[in-house]
């Protein structure tokens, strides 16, 4: 074999004994341990699907890593299976963080019950009332109860209203053959107040709330997968407990736990070692947390890249903390210097507060009597990871070794 870069991270022995991806939040086990009864609720209200019935539609919340999908998704298998007997029941499962417009919704619905490719509705071109006509149409060619889950729901209705959902939710009024029931799966429990109110109450008939985990819990999770893609031994007893307990101060968040698990293990088969420690549990922590100040930089609109890049160049010349007219003087200079355009310094403090929201800079209002109040606004997050993210953008790459010129004032 010839020899690649590759070649010095070949092991004989890999460290995992089956698919990692067991430990990632896509895979769904065969039993999800301390789900039971959330899973009982939703198979006492979907049974009715499988008696020809139309169920009623549900909303389900909870925090990111509590389970909604992967229970969604449990769910979704079994009423496959009951339907082997039963085949009028079909189950659709989609995600509005992907498919966030109307017409991306509708059309891959109206698609799941169109066989002839020639007929399928296009990606686009169509106007909505015409999608919307072909997929009722569609799935009122037989008897049969349609079960749609969306995911994320919270997300197409900030980006596209809540049309298509009072599309779903009316849809029965127009069928004679089909029924249709929607489950709904958000962590944002106020999402529904945007909603227009015969929506709120339709989607609304039932209710359920999935609370987070706790460190117990969350140590039954990773111990199940674990037995599934780890040898005996490979684990330092107190990893798996290391990793809980970690997710669980962060809102018993189960994907944070298995992340946790997993890279643990890649970083100590990196170093070619045959047991994972907690040393490894806390380089992958760092590693994690890195992983995802550089993902929220990186989706950063432009304007927002600017003055974080203001930020992080006054803080290369010692100035720990600027005010909000100090950190404006120096945006516009970079906006000069890449070409783009001003904004006003009212529209800067609100991009500020949402670069502190996302936890990027922390800007606190302090206040100096009678001279007025500004915010002192300081960097978060690492100075060097910062810059080296928001140099990957093309516009701000011109920025690379430039040294401002503007003189903040020291607080």
């Amino acid at each position: 074999m010839q020899d690649t870069i590759f070649q010095q991270y070949i092991r004989s022995k890999s460290i995992f004994k089956g698919d990692r991806d067991v430990l990632r939040p896509s895979y769904i086990p065969d039993e999800l341990p301390h789900r039971e009864e959330q899973i009982n609720q939703l198979a006492s209200i979907l049974v009715t699907a499988l008696e020809g019935q139309r169920p009623s539609n549900v909303l389900l919340f909870g925090k990111t890593g509590t389970g909604k999908t992967a229970t969604i998704k449990y769910i979704g298998k079994e009423i496959k299976k009951a339907r082997s007997d039963l085949r009028n029941v079909h189950f659709l499962y989609m995600n509005c963080e992907v498919v966030d417009t109307q017409y991306g919704v509708l059309q891959n619905i109206g698609n799941e019950f169109i066989e002839d490719f020639e007929q399928r509705i296009p990606f686009t071109g169509w106007s909505t009332e015409r999608v919307y006509n072909i997929l009722r149409e569609k799935i009122d060619e037989d008897r049969r109860v349609i079960v749609i889950a969306l995911d994320e729901i919270d997300k197409l209705v900030s980006k596209s209203g809540d049309d298509v959902l009072y599309h779903l939710c009316r849809i029965n009024d127009d069928l004679k053959n089909a029924k249709v029931s929607v489950i709904g799966i958000s962590n944002d429990l106020k999402f529904t107040e945007f909603l227009d109110p015969r929506v709120k109450s339709s989607l609304s008939e039932e209710k359920m709330v999935f609370p987070p985990y706790n460190a117990e819990q969350l140590r039954d999770i990773l111990a199940q997968r674990s037995a599934l893609v780890f040898e005996e031994n490979v684990l330092e007893p107190s990893v798996i407990p290391l990793c809980a307990a970690l997710a669980a101060q962060e809102h018993g968040d189960a994907r944070r736990a298995l992340d946790l698990l997993r890279v643990s293990a890649e970083i100590a088969e990196r170093n070619h070692l045959s047991i994972v420690n907690e040393s490894d549990v806390t380089k992958a922590k760092n590693k994690i947390e890195l992983d995802c100040v550089t993902e929220a930089i990186r989706t950063l609109p432009l304007q927002s890249k600017m003055i974080l890049m203001g930020v992080v160049l006054s803080g290369e010349r010692g100035c720990g903390k600027l005010t909000t007219g100090d950190l404006y003087e120096t945006y516009k200079e970079l906006s000069q210097c890449t070409s783009t355009a001003v904004l006003t310094q009212r529209r800067v403090t609100d991009l500020v507060s949402e670069l502190d929201m996302l936890g990027l800079v922390h800007a606190r209002v302090k206040s100096f009597g009678r001279g007025g109040r500004t915010k002192e606004i300081e960097l978060s997050v690492p100075q060097h990871d910062a810059k080296k993210s928001l140099e990957e953008d093309e516009t701000l790459g011109q920025l690379k070794n430039y040294r401002l010129r503007y003189q903040t004032t020291l607080m």
